[in-house]
């Protein structure tokens, strides 16, 4: 079915655009909407509500899409629903969406695509999972900061790994036996060192200490307010770190998860005990299922 055909099936009376843009590879919707706007030389929201009048800001457009306004958008500017839906974030899963930032947090020096003067917003300069651009693998930088060179370089590999692993769970719905940003949400809780040191700072130790050794001598070191479980996002530099632990963690399988357990204490001990559980539980029941299947 063509855009037209959709469109009239519908009832949808958005005016098509006589002009469209080709959308840039890894272009995010509210760029490429931002350029109509500018072709035409109206507001940005208004471009976007001349097709979706009910959805009031394009941070929305890239977030929350549903399946009828993707094709909407896709018969005004005459271009196929399975490429606008890859602009967006739409089809990210709940527990990966924390990993999304709230602007643009890092760059590639070598895929910084500007045409007719229009710069283009790419959606990797969101996610909190990568290191590399998706484009050309290069390493991301980080915007509006003084990039600092990753003190975890050692560990490169296995946070290319870890990359790839929640790239897959984010983009793609595969989790293997746990859904890995459920585990980089486990790493970042506190935990109490062993041997307290002299001058114990809780915030300066986390879960991942105990699978990044090195993480607790660079925490130390940081004086702005670190990622919380809530809200994962690393800076670039210490990235690495958590790729890494995630990577670790999903190789080892699910016994990897009691090591750092006692490590805890009180409260934060229970969540993360009850975290666990249900985390090993849901990975017997699955390898149980797998196996019934075989059968």
């Amino acid at each position: 079915m063509t855009p037209k055909q959709r469109s009239h099936e519908m009832g949808i009376f958005a005016r098509q655009l006589p002009v469209r843009l080709a959308p840039y590879p890894d272009e995010l919707l509210s760029s490429w909407i931002i350029r109509h706007a500018a072709f035409y030389e109206i507001p940005p929201l208004a471009m976007l509500r001349h097709c979706l009048p009910e959805v009031l800001s394009l941070r929305a457009a890239d977030l929350d899409l549903n399946e009828g306004q993707v094709v909407r958008i896709a018969c005004m500017f005459s271009i196929e629903p399975t490429t606008v839906r890859r602009m967006t974030f739409s089809n990210i899963p709940q527990s990966s969406r924390r990993l999304i930032a709230g602007e643009p947090r890092q760059l590639c020096c070598g895929c910084r695509p500007n045409i007719d003067g229009s710069h283009i917003i790419l959606r990797s300069q969101f996610l909190g999972w990568r290191i590399t651009c998706p484009l050309c693998g290069g390493l991301l930088q980080s915007i509006g900061v003084r990039d600092r060179r990753s003190p975890f370089s050692r560990y490169h590999r296995a946070a290319l790994t870890g990359e790839r692993i929640l790239d897959n769970e984010a983009e793609h719905g595969i989790k293997n036996w746990v859904s890995p940003s459920e585990i980089a949400r486990l790493l970042l809780m506190r935990r109490v060192p062993k041997p307290l040191p002299d001058h114990y700072e809780p915030s300066s130790f986390r879960v991942l200490g105990v699978i990044i050794p090195d993480l607790d001598d660079v925490l130390k070191m940081e004086t702005s307010e670190l990622p919380t479980p809530v809200s994962p996002i690393l800076p670039l530099h210490l990235r690495a770190a958590l790729l890494a632990g995630v990577a670790i963690v999903q190789r080892a399988g699910p016994e990897m998860l009691y090591m750092p357990r006692g490590h805890m204490m009180g409260e934060n001990k229970a969540r993360f005990s009850n975290a666990i559980e249900e985390i090993v539980d849901c990975a017997r029941q699955s390898r149980t299922s797998s196996q019934l299947h075989l059968i």
